[in-house]
């Protein structure tokens, strides 16, 4: 899929990071965040309908991702640190604030973003990820959302580089299969020095202590959460709404798994666009 976004180059907090812009350049902006395994790319299919709704989109690809953003130690992926990324390229894009939308770890990202500095988020839509306190409520009181963490003690393991490359990423293609052969352009990025480090690091940096002191969101908020997601189960995504004192609107989509702007291109950009402008 090809999409009209240009390439710039982003020099903050020491790092160089990777951000794709397009769309209408006088339009809302919305920073765009993935998630692992993936990069900026995960939103290529949504940009299309959200650029037709006059939305400037500004896709980054995070630390660990973007080649000029690798630094080496775990302690470097603490989520403080991508966290303040986030903030940083706001500010070196020239923008007071924009819109954050945000998938997977980039929701988690957004989530933070948002809690911590909410002068420089306007709206905000979490897809998949769940708000981290009522994430954090249903990992003490539901022990089926306990046993679908497990899968994060194998890539903090030291050999989940090798596993996850062996036979050509087939671990990584078989992980993602739902969005068929979007899958290899992942896989095959990992192959890249560095990147599958930084991408696992970030589990590997994470620890609860991240998100003491979490509370209530004060902008509009979106969360999209779908049935078949194999880790984000329902007591987290209902429990979301606790946690937001704004305009707040769940999206949950029945029959998607966990890669939803990709199996659902454009539900996720019309809940977007709806967040963004108040119209799909």
């Amino acid at each position: 899929m090809r999409v009209a976004t240009t390439r710039r180059e982003i020099k903050a907090r020491g790092l160089t990071f990777d951000v794709f812009e397009g769309g209408p350049a006088d339009g809302q902006p919305v920073l765009l965040l993935h998630g692992f395994p993936q990069d900026h790319r995960e939103f290529d299919p949504v940009l299309p309908r959200l650029h037709a709704a006059g939305l400037r989109t500004y896709a980054l690809d995070q630390r660990g991702y973007s080649p000029g953003a690798r630094p080496a130690a775990v302690g470097d992926y603490r989520l403080a640190e991508p966290t303040a990324d986030a903030v940083a390229v706001i500010e070196a894009l020239g923008l007071e604030s924009a819109h954050l939308a945000g998938h997977d770890w980039g929701a988690q990202v957004a989530w933070l973003v948002a809690g911590q500095h909410p002068e420089r988020v306007r709206s905000l839509t979490a897809i998949s990820v769940p708000h981290p306190r009522a994430l954090g409520l249903a990992l003490r009181v539901r022990p089926t959302q306990r046993a679908r963490f497990v899968y994060q003690a194998f890539f903090r393991s030291p050999g989940a580089e090798r596993l996850l490359l062996a036979g050509g990423g087939a671990l990584l293609k078989v992980m993602m299969s739902a969005i068929g052969e979007r899958a290899a352009l992942y896989a095959d990025a990992m192959r890249e020095p560095g990147r599958l480090t930084g991408g696992l690091n970030w589990y590997r940096a994470l620890s609860p202590k991240a998100l003491k002191g979490m509370g209530v969101i004060t902008v509009p908020t979106t969360y999209v959460w779908s049935d078949h997601d194999p880790v984000f189960r329902i007591t987290a995504a209902l429990r979301t709404a606790d946690w937001v004192q704004a305009d707040y609107q769940l999206v949950a989509m029945r029959d998607i798994g966990h890669w939803v702007p990709e199996q659902a291109p454009k539900a996720t950009a019309d809940a977007i666009i709806r967040r963004v402008t108040g119209r799909a």
